[in-house]
């Protein structure tokens, strides 16, 4: 799911923050070095002018939209405007302190020192700061960024989006679609596809976005790009390419200073995204407190019944194919990952795409009886509860997962997919989901599963994942659907 980007005060977020956070260091300095190692939050007065420091910087970044063009400024720019911040809230702060007409319980001198201190810091934070988001995209921890583009205009949009890439783009590959130069390069992107191969090619590899710029060719890639919006994955289109599109939300933006139409299956604010993940921190660390609490009882019985790890990681594909390993307390045997292939006749879904089991021998403790009894062990019963679950709250805080999302699947399940079943890879997956509480041992069609997912995606909301989250406890505790 695309997370549309900020505008206005939440764009440079981490900017404010730090700004606030050095302001208030600036203050706490200031202060000692005027006062003596004194805690200046102790005197009532002084705690009133600390809150008031910081309203007044917030002030000061409306009154100057103080972060228009952070990222591109330089180092002379970034200075001016530090010490222009820094010179609205020291006015403030002695307007403040004029008001109440008794200048006599604060130090002006505090005040102009913690200015000094202020312009100085805040000037090398915010250019560290800088440096860091540079690197950050430099090292590809970016969005993926796929580039979609015809022969004749392919180095003229590369070289585009290197020089204006704001957003922090790892662009990862080219796709020329109108000739075979697979192999080469362009402005020293690899040209990672064709017309033919760019379905397979974009259905394999984990790509975050794609750009699509082909200059009045688009009837020509009008398959691929609905395609790839069938596949869930995020497609800007360059306005100058567009004839028609068949994506379900758009929205108009810039890129490479080029107004594009971007498609894609849902969006989410960033105030969504901000109160996901809150949600997300604060439940990963409620979850990994318990996940902490049963490792001392789970932990050995595990151990004793089958020798080993009492934790299982296992390689898994999340947000549009990135891979990660995903933690779960160990509920089966060791070798259950060699077994599973003799299993695979009694897969209970309708394909391999996912495989499940009534009763599965791999689990630790089940054994089927000589007249044909079947006996559940501490393995089946940890799965039953989803008690196996609780780690996955560890990746929840590293954000791997989410709380509520689709299932994370299995890199050799993603190899099997056809387009259309890589749009479950169009959100972060989660813990639970639409599929876990929809019955999620009755649903035997990999389809339907796709289906659920895709509908979860597509009319996601806040109050979405707190319905299923209820909904899970409910499942959980009733032990619906889990065999």
């Amino acid at each position: 799911m695309y997370q549309k980007g900020a505008k206005g005060w939440l764009k440079h977020f981490d900017f404010m923050l730090l700004d606030l956070i050095v302001l208030q260091l600036s203050f706490l300095v200031a202060f000692q070095i005027r006062h003596g190692m004194v805690n200046p939050y102790a005197n009532r007065d002084y705690l009133a002018l600390a809150i008031i420091t910081e309203l007044a910087d917030i002030v000061a970044m409306i009154f100057l939209n103080t972060y228009e063009g952070v990222i591109r400024r330089g180092y002379f720019k970034e200075f001016i405007s530090s010490f222009k911040n820094g010179f609205v809230i020291v006015a403030l702060l002695l307007l403040y302190v004029f008001v109440l007409k008794d200048t006599s319980i604060y130090s002006r001198t505090t005040i102009l020192l913690m200015w000094a201190i202020y312009v100085y810091a805040t000037f090398a934070v915010r250019s560290l700061w800088k440096k860091h988001l540079e690197k950050y995209a430099e090292h590809g921890k970016g969005k993926k960024l796929l580039v979609m583009t015809t022969r004749h205009v392919a180095d003229e949009v590369v070289a585009g989006l290197k020089e204006k890439n704001y957003s922090g783009f790892d662009i990862v590959g080219v796709m020329v679609i109108d000739a075979n130069l697979i192999g080469q390069e362009i402005q020293e992107v690899p040209v990672v596809a064709d017309y033919n191969s760019a379905v397979d090619y974009v259905r394999t590899a984990w790509v975050d976005e794609i750009y699509v710029d082909v200059r009045g060719a688009y009837g020509y890639a009008n398959t691929l790009i609905d395609a790839f919006i069938e596949g869930g994955i995020t497609v800007h289109m360059c306005i100058s390419s567009i004839v028609r599109t068949h994506g379900d939300k758009q929205l108009i933006q810039k890129i490479n200073g080029e107004t594009v139409v971007t498609t894609m299956m849902n969006y989410a604010t960033p105030k969504q995204m901000l109160l996901k993940r809150t949600a997300d921190i604060i439940g990963g660390l409620v979850g990994s407190v318990f996940t902490l609490i049963l490792t001392i009882f789970i932990g050995p019985i595990i151990y004793i019944k089958s020798p080993g790890p009492i934790f299982f990681k296992q390689e898994r594909v999340g947000l549009n194919g990135k891979i990660f390993k995903m933690y779960k307390f160990r509920s089966m045997y060791m070798d259950a990952e060699e077994r599973k292939k003799e299993l695979m006749a009694q897969n209970t879904m309708s394909d391999s795409k996912m495989f499940k089991m009534d009763f599965d021998p791999r689990v630790i403790g089940n054994k089927i009886l000589p007249d044909g009894t079947k006996k559940k062990g501490i393995g089946q019963y940890i799965r039953d509860f989803s008690i196996d679950e609780f780690p996955q709250f560890f990746n929840v805080l590293k954000g791997d997962l989410s709380l509520v999302g689709t299932r994370p699947p299995l890199i050799s399940e993603v190899e099997q997919y056809e387009m259309h079943h890589k749009s479950r890879l169009a959100t972060k997956p989660g813990i639970t989901g639409m599929w876990q509480v929809s019955g999620r041992s009755d649903i035997t069609d990999f389809e339907e599963v796709v289906r659920l997912d895709t509908e979860y995606i597509e009319n996601w909301s806040f109050g979405l994942d707190l319905k299923i989250v209820l909904k899970t406890i409910k499942v959980v505790l009733g032990r619906e659907g889990s065999k």
